[in-house]
């Protein structure tokens, strides 16, 4: 096994398939280093039956770097070892620029979080919308909103053309259309948009191509996961429409649509006690929609009780619809605003991330070693449930 080094860690090279494979990951178990990805990273037990096939010596050669973390798995078919270092030897902004697409409901909210919330981290907040009216509103609107005599607390909001959309650090993508109105029969308002999303998607990761983007690609329009899949795809399509990986590198694509489902499932757990272990050992995985997967504990695991709490979370929005109301605000905050918020500060938080092809909900973080996916021991039972979520949603695109 050849390794190699930069100022923090240690790389360790694979040959991978683009379409496959992430760019750039830490290393979190031996058993990561054998194969391609795929969903047994999320499951310790998995892991642990891949690394029983190594040498001792092929597992003390990184153990003590594993253990401190500081192993990254960086894949030559994105770029050679020397330009993987140079990459990650580019000094880092304390704070990141974010640009964001479209003012609707979704997007109005998760501006109104970022720029209250988000001082610590964002230095900027680009907005774009084809209504230059809106755009306006909310410039004014929210650069008048700030701490008396600390006036530069709080991020400044400017107004963006389409031209200048991907000269940042993270781009959100909010924009929508074919939202099937309040009171409407359909069931999984999330799989009605696909088709209609998936084209606008599109257009902007091909734009995000053109201009070279190196930066966080931020779905947050419904239904996230297949959506991030059709931005990485379109990205990476040339002329002929032919995948040539020239364009956003996988672990660049993230959805943020499965914090509001973690959410919705605590907020059924305290006001019934049978769900109550959920909020200290439960966990959510999978996309935003009908094959999420809550588990109520993974060391207590009950499958019954966990596929009750998931249909509460998963019909929580349909509660809000029968009030006469669109369910944008908690979505807004909870998937988007908040978790983009802990991407940028390197916390954990849930996001869909790619996993062997599958953009994949569960809990991570982004580390300067590259994306960290957290493995546990899982339950059979709970794998099975996180394999049938991951096999639908390969099925879609």
């Amino acid at each position: 096994m050849k390794i190699g080094t930069w100022e923090k860690g240690v790389l360790v090279p694979v040959s991978r398939p683009m379409e496959k494979s992430k760019g750039f990951c830490r290393l979190i178990h031996p058993g990561q280093l054998l194969a391609g990805e795929d969903l047994g990273w999320l499951d310790l037990h998995y892991l642990d039956g891949r690394a029983a096939v190594l040498s001792p010596a092929e597992k003390s050669l990184l153990a003590d770097a594993v253990e401190k973390g500081q192993v990254s798995l960086v894949n030559l078919s994105y770029g050679s070892m020397e330009e993987w270092r140079n990459r990650l030897e580019q000094e880092q902004k304390p704070k990141k620029k974010v640009h964001l697409l479209a003012l609707g409901d979704v997007g109005s909210t998760v501006l109104t979080a970022l720029k209250l919330l988000g001082g610590d981290c964002i230095s900027q907040i680009g907005i774009y919308d084809m209504n230059e009216a809106v755009c306006k509103r909310w410039e004014s609107e929210l650069n008048q909103a700030a701490y008396p005599w600390d006036y530069d607390a709080l991020p400044e909001v400017v107004i963006l053309t389409e031209a200048e959309l991907f000269d940042c650090d993270v781009f959100v993508f909010c924009a929508s259309k074919g939202i099937p109105p309040v009171g409407s029969a359909v069931k999984d308002v999330r799989m009605a948009q696909f088709e209609a999303n998936r084209g606008i998607v599109s257009l902007f990761a091909k734009k995000a191509r053109a201009a070279g983007f190196a930066g966080l690609f931020a779905v947050v329009s419904d239904p996230v996961d297949p959506l991030c899949k059709a931005a990485f795809l379109a990205s990476n399509e040339n002329e002929e429409g032919k995948f040539d990986g020239k364009g956003l590198r996988p672990e660049q694509v993230q959805g943020y649509g499965l914090g509001v489902m973690n959410a919705r499932a605590a907020y059924y757990a305290k006001q019934d006690v049978r769900f109550s272990s959920f909020l200290t050992e439960g966990r959510a995985f999978g996309p935003h929609g009908e094959d999420l997967v809550i588990a109520n504990s993974i060391s207590s695991y009950d499958d019954a009780l966990s596929k009750e709490l998931s249909r509460l979370a998963v019909e929580a929005n349909l509660r809000t619809r029968e009030l006469g109301f669109k369910p944008y605000v908690a979505p807004a905050i909870s998937s988007a605003a908040l978790s983009i918020l802990l991407t940028l500060r390197g916390e954990w938080h849930y996001s869909s991330n790619f996993l062997g092809g599958v953009y994949m909900g569960c809990k991570n973080r982004t580390t300067e070693y590259g994306l960290e996916m957290e493995a546990l021991p899982l339950p059979e039972a709970l794998f099975r449930r996180i394999e049938r979520a991951y096999q639908n949603l390969e099925a879609i695109l």
